[in-house]
């Protein structure tokens, strides 16, 4: 039997905001996920979601959200190790369908323009594989990866790690493989860039948006 699967999308207002919007007027949702390993789109689930809002070029961490997620599965020792993630920690944790509605209800809260990662396409491939499970499509997503705006601001860097990049542009760093942890190092390293940003001229958000143009952004969700 076959079953059609519905939309769901993630409320934000990247297209109902003027071009000219300054950046400093904009409020974004930097997030992370902690998963049981990379084969998202298979046999790995997603454990863990972390976000702040990054409001005014300044990191909102009394407006975190964060919660542990129950993958339905075994999480491996490796993974628990990394994660600090136990098996009895996301066995009492609600299931990804209810994590992420609950996400992006706070996304929709906020006003939120656009989401924001490091290296956002997993992140984004981890909702969309859940989802997908509930035969869910996710739409109307739009992202900002911190890469792509190092790539235009300082493109002689050429490393994806989040820390090392954290160290470089002089950003704090908090718990690593921890999804809130990593949303407070890309919140603040993001704000840190969106200053270098404004420092070389650039200050709305038609020229955020062209300066960090990708081919996965313009990937069909």
């Amino acid at each position: 039997m076959f079953f059609q699967r519905k939309n769901i999308s993630c409320s934000l207002k990247y297209d109902m905001i003027p071009l000219s919007t300054p950046i400093d007027d904009l409020t974004f949702i930097v997030f992370d996920t902690e998963t049981t390993g990379f084969q998202v789109a298979t046999t790995d689930r997603l454990i863990e979601i972390g976000a702040v809002p990054v409001n005014g070029l300044k990191v909102m961490e009394k407006d975190q959200f964060q919660t542990y997620v129950n993958p339905r599965r075994q999480i491996s020792r490796e993974i628990i190790e990394l994660t600090s993630i136990t098996n009895e920690m996301a066995s009492e944790a609600p299931v990804a369908l209810d994590v992420i509605s609950h996400f992006f209800d706070y996304v929709e809260s906020h006003d939120t323009v656009c989401l924001v990662g490091h290296y956002i396409s997993f992140d984004t491939a981890v909702l969309k594989s859940e989802l997908k499970r509930e035969k869910l499509a996710l739409k109307r997503l739009f992202t900002i990866d911190t890469l792509d705006l190092i790539g235009f601001i300082a493109p002689s860097y050429d490393m994806r790690d989040l820390e090392r990049y954290a160290m470089a542009f002089g950003t704090r760093i908090y718990d690593r493989h921890s999804a809130i942890g990593d949303a407070l190092t890309t919140a603040y390293l993001f704000t840190e860039l969106l200053l270098q940003f404004k420092d070389r001229g650039h200050s709305t958000w038609g020229e955020l948006v062209k300066a960090t143009d990708s081919q996965m952004r313009s990937m069909p969700f």
